[in-house]
């Protein structure tokens, strides 16, 4: 079955989620928000629904360089090392570089149907490598966007746009020390351009993201 994309809107500080799938073949009957969030279309790799990556204090010594402090500012094409936890039983250490944050249309974000209107997306490019040289095959890991200054974008998106956008989760070799592969987050926005890339998963980097910007 073909999943269509969802709709996240924030009203104050509660997030909403409506679901949209190819099984509802009406008009989707919720009134319109005035600050949208949307989401991506489920991907048909059952890896994509494992859980979601998350850093850990108690990860795997780096092995080259020291890790990013909470609020590091980096620019693109950067590498900066992180600690990394997916799921309950995965852990490490990796680095990100951040290749690029590049622009899309509005046309590119039509798998999301009508709410997505306005929307203009942001593709963000990164390679991941295996720092610490734990088990980290078949994670996945997440960058969002940020507005100039570091402001949220209001979006969220989950999942990818096939071809413009792939989320991809590390290989099943992705277990040693120089193991790498490349993926991309999408991000949206309806305001001002997305100027940052920002790792903000765990308690450490939730408060003071790490930021990649031009």
């Amino acid at each position: 079955m073909t999943h269509k994309g969802r709709i996240v809107s924030a009203v104050a500080l509660t997030t909403l989620a409506l679901g949209l799938t190819a099984c509802n073949d009406g008009e989707d009957s919720s009134p319109a928000q005035e600050s949208p969030s949307a989401s991506a279309p489920a991907s048909s790799d059952p890896s994509s629904e494992s859980p979601a990556a998350e850093p850990s204090d108690d990860a795997a010594a780096p092995a080259g360089g020291d890790v990013a402090a909470p609020g590091a500012k980096f620019k693109i094409g950067d590498r900066a090392i992180l600690p990394f936890k997916y799921g309950t039983d995965k852990k490490g250490t990796v680095a990100v570089t951040v290749t690029a944050i590049e622009k899309g249309t509005e046309a590119d974000m039509a798998p999301f149907g009508a709410k997505a209107k306005g929307m203009t997306p942001y593709y963000i490019r990164m390679k991941v490598e295996n720092v610490g040289g734990t088990d980290l095959s078949y994670s996945s890991l997440r960058l969002r966007g940020k507005l100039e200054g570091g402001g949220p974008t209001g979006v969220i998106l989950i999942g990818d746009l096939p071809g413009k956008c792939d989320s991809e989760t590390a290989p099943r070799e992705f277990t040693t020390k120089g193991a790498s592969y490349e993926t991309c987050s999408l991000s949206a926005t309806k305001t001002d351009p997305i100027a940052a890339a920002s790792f903000e998963e765990g308690d450490a980097y939730s408060d003071s993201p790490v930021l990649w910007t031009n």
